[in-house]
C-alpha cells in the first residue's frame, strides 16, 4: 500500500507542475519529492508524470490516477490532522489572504474570539490586493471581492460591495456646485485607480433611480494602485474617488468624508469567502468559514455595506 507521503508528492507535483513548489509546499527538498513519485511509479508499474528541464506534465495515465484519488486524498488528510490535533479539535497554521482595507478593519478585529475558540489554530494572514491562486500558493482561503471562479473553487457570499463616490468636506467646500448626476463628475478633481492585474483605469456604471444607468465621469488627474491609498487621498482632499462602502464606512460616519449622488452606486459584486472544494475541509477551515459568517450575520454587515439602504447616505448628510 502507497504510503501518504508518496500520494501527496505526487499530488502536489501534478498540480502545480513542478517538484520545487511541490517540494516547498510540502517543506520537502525536490529530489526528496521527486523520489516519492518515482517510488509511486515504480510500485504502480505505470509512468504518471513526464519530466523536462523546464516543467512537468501529466501522463494520460497520471491525469486518470489524479483524478481518482484527489478527492479521496484530502479526505484522508483532513481525517488525520483532525484526529491528531485531539477530538477533532481544529489546529494547525491557517493561511488566509484578505483584502487589505476589508481585512483588517472588519476581520481582523474577530481573530480574538476565534483564537479562544479555536487555541490550537495558528493564524497566516496576508493583506493584499490581488486575487491569489489558493490552490497553487497554498491558501486555506481568502476574503475579498472580485475573484474569478476557477474549477473546485467555492464562494461563500458575506455581503454586497458596492461602490460610491466620495470625497472630504474640505475639498468640496471650494469646488463649486456639487454635481446630481454620475455625468457630472468631471467637474471635480477625480483620483482612480489602476488595476495591477490588467493595468488599466478601473470604469464604474453606477445605477440609480428608477433602474437608471450612467457612466461614472470621474477625471483621471491623480492615479493610485490600491483603494487605501485612494482613501487617503480623499481624506486630504484631492479630489472625488469611487470607493466601496466597507473601505469608507467609518469615514463617512465620522464625516471626513461626503457620499456624492446619494441615490447612485455601483455593484461589484460580492465581498465573499473563497476556498478549494472539498468533500471533507479541514477542521481549521471549516471553522473559520463558520465563525466569519456567523459573526457577519450578527454585525449585520450585509445591510451596512448596501448603498441602496438609507443610513450610507443619512450618516454622510449627518456630519455635513
Amino acid at each position: 500500500m502507497e504510503t501518504l507521503a508518496n500520494l501527496e508528492s505526487f499530488v502536489k507535483s501534478a498540480e502545480l507542475r513542478s517538484f520545487s513548489e511541490a517540494a516547498r509546499q510540502l517543506g520537502l527538498t525536490p529530489a526528496a519529492v521527486s523520489r516519492n513519485v518515482a517510488m509511486l511509479e515504480r510500485n504502480l508499474g505505470v509512468r504518471l508524470l513526464q519530466r523536462s528541464t523546464r516543467r512537468i506534465t501529466l501522463t494520460e495515465a497520471g491525469e486518470r490516477f489524479l483524478d481518482a484519488i484527489g478527492g479521496s486524498l484530502d479526505t484522508l488528510q483532513s481525517a488525520i490532522e483532525e484526529t491528531a490535533s485531539g477530538a477533532a479539535e481544529p489546529a494547525g497554521v491557517l493561511k488566509v489572504s484578505l483584502s487589505p482595507t476589508v481585512g483588517p478593519t472588519y476581520v481582523l478585529p474577530l481573530l480574538p474570539e476565534f483564537l479562544r475558540r479555536y487555541p490550537r489554530v495558528r493564524p497566516e494572514w496576508h493583506f493584499e490586493s490581488r486575487q491569489v491562486d489558493l490552490v497553487h500558493e497554498g491558501y486555506d482561503l481568502a476574503i475579498g471581492g472580485g475573484f474569478e471562479l476557477s474549477a473546485g473553487i467555492v464562494a461563500r457570499a458575506l455581503a454586497p460591495a458596492h461602490i460610491v463616490a466620495v470625497a472630504s468636506p474640505d475639498y468640496l467646500r471650494n469646488a463649486g456646485a456639487l454635481p446630481d448626476h454620475p455625468d457630472e463628475l468631471g467637474s471635480l478633481r477625480g483620483v482612480v485607480m489602476r488595476s495591477i492585474a490588467t493595468g488599466r483605469i478601473r470604469k464604474w456604471t453606477m445605477q440609480g433611480p428608477n433602474g437608471a444607468q450612467a457612466t461614472a465621469a470621474v477625471n483621471e488627474d491623480i492615479v493610485m494602485n490600491d483603494p487605501a491609498s485612494m482613501r487617503e487621498a480623499t481624506r486630504v482632499g484631492l479630489g472625488v474617488a469611487m470607493l466601496a462602502v466597507p473601505d469608507v464606512l467609518t469615514d463617512l460616519a465620522e464625516g471626513r468624508l461626503v457620499r456624492l449622488l446619494p441615490q447612485w452606486h455601483a455593484d461589484a459584486g460580492m465581498i465573499s469567502l473563497y476556498y478549494a472544494s472539498r468533500r471533507l475541509l479541514p477542521g481549521k477551515t471549516r471553522a473559520f468559514v463558520d465563525f466569519v459568517i456567523e459573526h457577519f450575520r450578527e454585525l449585520c454587515y450585509a445591510e451596512k455595506f448596501d448603498a441602496t439602504t438609507n443610513h450610507v447616505a443619512r450618516e454622510s448628510k449627518r456630519k455635513r
